[in-house]
Formats: structure tokens, C-alpha cells, sequence
């Protein structure tokens, strides 16, 4: 088993029908930080959604405001800027991360006030990132929250922290692939190839998504130096 092999977006997602919601996080080789963030969706209320931006942030919101369920849990910001972080993750804890970093905790300190969605009998897990920029470079954290047992009674938590090496990326998912409940992600977030070309990364997710249940991606590019950044999002629903 090659421990340090690099897959495609495409390898990891593609013929997998619910993955659930993804981050990615990595590097360019020549140097730029990527984020991507997908969001899918099984019921009508997950599928009514589109991502919006808003002042450099990345927001959930309904596409058909009438037809919402249950606003809860699939309503927040995504990706929100603090100084010289950038928040990717899969609920409202982007919230909790920025507001912790403002108190001058850590990531994973932050993350300490929250535990996996109450969704039973799915529990769904909590994943986020962080891309921490300084001197001219950048590393990234990871985390996923989830529960310990198939009934929620406590919650294991997971940090994981890496430098950034050139082409290389870290990708983590909520859900293994469908079921019923659905299986939770298993083990270290996995080792992805990140192309140079931010359509590059945006059409190999977004293609190797399931047509079916695939809603929203966001991809952002920054430049390490100047923090000038390229961003595409695409909605299913338009």
C-alpha cells in the first residue's frame, strides 16, 4: 500500500452516489491555496438549496423559500474569512471557528463547543477547515466531529494539521457513500491531486459528482502573497 499515493478528485468521488458534503483543501504547484466545498442532497429539503455570495462569503440559502422544512441544518455560512484564516465547513460551526478565533482560541479549541448533527439516525458528522496564511505561504487544519456510537450518546473529535506541499491536497466527505443510516466517513482525510487550473478543479468535482444528488460547489484560489483570489460556484438549481 503506497501510504503517500495522490488520487483524483475524480477517483475518490466518481461512481459513489452520496458522499454527502465535501471539503477539499490543498495547494497548487505554484503555490496558490485552494478550497472547494460540494454539497449534496437524498430529500426535497437538502435539494432546495443554492450557495450565494456575500462580501467575500460563502452562504447556504433556499432556492425556494416556500418549500423549506427545516431551516436548521441546512442554512449557514460555509466559507467565511478571519485575518489571515479562511473557514471552510459544513454548518453553522464556520460560525463558532470565527468567533473562537476572535476570542484567540485555536481551531480545534473552538470546535470543542460542538459535537456531530443531530440527525439520528444519521449523525451526521461536522467536517471543517482552515487555511492559515503567513509569510508569504500558508498550512491548513481539518477536522471532523462525529459520534462515538451508533446511538450519539458522545462524540469523537479529530484535528488534523498539514503543511502545504505543491499539487498536493487533503479531501474529507461526511457520509462513506448511501445506506440507510448513512455510513460515516472513515479515517485520515484522503490525498488528492490539485491542478493548477482552478476550472480544472471545479469541472473534475462537479463532473464526477452523482448527477443525481449533486446541488452546489464553490472552489476558491488564493494567491499566498498578495491574497487576491479567483472563485467559481455552481449551482444545480438556477
Amino acid at each position: 500500500m503506497d501510504v503517500y499515493k495522490i488520487n483524483t478528485m475524480t477517483t475518490q468521488v466518481k461512481g459513489n452516489s452520496y458522499v454527502g458534503r465535501g471539503i477539499v483543501v490543498g495547494k497548487t504547484p505554484a503555490g496558490k491555496s485552494a478550497i472547494a466545498y460540494f454539497i449534496m442532497g437524498r430529500s426535497a429539503n437538502s435539494r432546495n438549496r443554492v450557495f450565494t455570495l456575500k462580501d467575500g462569503a460563502v452562504y447556504t440559502e433556499p432556492f425556494d423559500a416556500s418549500k423549506v422544512e427545516d431551516p436548521s441544518l441546512i442554512i449557514y455560512a460555509a466559507i467565511r474569512k478571519y485575518e489571515n484564516s479562511l473557514i471552510v465547513t459544513n454548518g453553522d460551526q464556520t460560525d463558532t471557528i470565527y468567533d473562537g478565533l476572535a476570542a484567540g482560541k485555536s481551531f480545534s479549541q473552538a470546535l470543542t463547543a460542538r459535537e456531530f448533527e443531530p440527525d439520528a439516525p444519521n449523525l451526521t458528522p461536522r467536517i471543517s477547515g482552515i487555511v492559515n496564511f503567513a509569510d508569504n505561504d500558508f498550512s491548513y487544519e481539518m477536522s471532523i466531529l462525529k459520534s462515538a456510537d451508533a446511538e450519539g450518546t458522545a462524540c469523537s473529535r479529530y484535528t488534523f494539521s498539514y503543511p502545504s506541499l505543491p499539487g498536493v491536497g487533503h479531501f474529507i466527505h461526511t457520509y462513506v457513500g448511501d445506506g440507510n443510516p448513512l455510513p460515516t466517513f472513515q479515517g485520515e482525510p484522503e490525498r488528492v491531486a490539485i491542478p493548477e487550473d482552478i476550472d480544472a478543479l471545479t469541472n473534475e468535482i462537479w463532473e464526477a459528482l452523482d448527477a443525481d444528488n449533486k446541488i452546489s460547489l464553490y472552489v476558491r484560489y488564493t494567491d499566498a502573497v498578495t491574497g487576491e483570489y479567483d472563485e467559481r460556484l455552481i449551482n444545480k438549481n438556477a
